[in-house]
């Protein structure tokens, strides 16, 4: 019925057919999530320094 090479390369289409699909629900769920989160520090440290420095100047 089925040879052995065949059974390898389905198996090796089910692996990649998995990793992608983990590979693209991490791309899609927890690398915005991560991006978002950093430029929200980002934004929160450029408003204390620009506060920090207004309050020197005064």
């Amino acid at each position: 019925m089925f040879e052995f090479d065949q059974y390898l390369g389905f198996l090796a289409f089910l692996a990649i057919l998995t990793m992608g699909f983990w590979l693209m629900i991490f791309l899609m769920a927890f690398l915005p999530y991560w991006i978002g989160g950093s430029v929200g520090e980002l934004i929160k440290e450029k408003r204390e320094a620009r506060k920090k420095a207004k309050a020197e100047k005064a």
